[in-house]
């Protein structure tokens, strides 16, 4: 195996053998030394620690619908993940989910990060090209930009996050209230420093069609579109207004 530079972890659930088999064949032909994280299958959680991880006050608050299992299992998933990083000695961690396929240049970016000065939080290694909103960029490594961006985009299913983040994290998003996706977005309510790889590293693999954890539902009622547009009107002010 070549060196890396941080401890790679890829989330998966006990059941899904086959997206565990494909991870450890994806990490193995990369030459990556990855390893897996156990995920969180929400419904079997001590009831007292889903009272402590997710709030139904703060989803009230800040969300346009209540969460859904899948969506609550992934963001524990990701918090433990996190609790185990800052337990380590590892600087940082590399964070997968198990639906994604790893491109040529993955190693040598996350070496590249390595050589950065500790003034980030959290760099996603999987983005939305010609699609992103992006304030500044710099070489990285010969074909890869660090990108900082003016609109944070979605996805948590690749990313690096320092001890520094991941503290952030725990400090201000135990409980939470939103998916993990959504709450990085409002990335100024806890000061998260956030930037990404152009191109990305990382892209969704054909079995992402079949989320095994975070599942989504329908959208209702004129109520609950009317929360969603809140809640992008408020993500659009927040970025506009806190972004250098």
């Amino acid at each position: 195996m070549t060196s890396c530079p941080y401890p790679v972890w890829y989330i998966n659930l006990e059941r899904d053998a086959e997206r565990r088999e494909r991870m450890d064949a994806e990490l193995a032909r990369a030459d990556i030394p990855g390893e897996r994280f156990d995920a969180v299958w929400w419904a079997l959680l001590d009831p007292t620690i889903q009272d402590q991880l997710y709030s139904a006050r703060l989803n009230a608050q800040q969300y346009y619908q209540p969460l859904v299992n899948g969506e609550k299992g992934c963001y524990a998933s990701h918090i433990f993940a996190w609790r185990k990083l800052l337990n380590s000695d590892a600087p940082a961690l590399v964070v997968l989910e198990d639906d994604v396929s790893l491109e040529p240049g993955f190693l040598q970016v996350l070496q590249g990060i390595a050589r950065l000065p500790q003034n980030w939080d959290m760099i996603k290694l999987m983005g939305r090209p010609g699609r992103e909103k992006v304030r500044s960029r710099q070489d990285l490594i010969p074909g890869h930009d660090l990108i900082r961006y003016s609109r944070v985009p979605s996805f948590t299913a690749a990313y690096v996050i320092s001890k520094s983040g991941a503290q952030k994290m725990l400090q201000t998003r135990v409980p939470f209230g939103r998916p993990i996706d959504i709450d990085l977005r409002f990335w100024w309510e806890n000061g998260m420093r956030i930037a990404g790889i152009h191109p990305p590293v990382v892209t969704l693999d054909d079995i992402s069609q079949a989320s095994s954890i975070a599942g989504r539902r329908n959208e209702a009622s004129f109520r609950t579109r009317w929360r969603k547009l809140c809640m992008k009107l408020a993500l659009s002010w927040g970025n506009a207004r806190h972004s250098e």
